[in-house]
């Protein structure tokens, strides 16, 4: 298990959570959550949801975000099992800082 957080000069958190299969060579699960002093601004996690047709391009991978950020879900491109996702996350947090400063 992988655990710790990124902090941006922007002020936010990206806190990061993986669960790595070493020897099969991919993430097996992970949740990853962005923050500004402690208010969870977006998260992203792969638990499915074949009934949202928009989330099918990264299925089962998606972003949370507001408004009622439990119930809106919008895909997440560049987040894998397959491959690290930190750059992925580094530039969510990099153009959130930007569009909420």
């Amino acid at each position: 298990m992988v655990r710790g957080s990124v902090y941006f000069r922007n002020g936010l958190e990206l806190r990061v959570v993986e669960v790595v299969d070493f020897v099969a060579g991919h993430i097996s699960d992970y949740g990853y959550t962005i923050l500004r002093e402690q208010e969870r601004i977006c998260w992203y996690d792969p638990q499915a949801h074949p009934e949202i047709p928009e989330l099918r391009a990264t299925f089962p991978h998606h972003r949370h975000e507001p408004p009622e950020i439990k119930h809106n879900r919008r895909p997440a491109p560049g987040i894998s099992f397959t491959a690290p996702n930190l750059p992925a996350l580094i530039a969510a947090g990099v153009a959130l800082g930007a569009d909420l400063s």
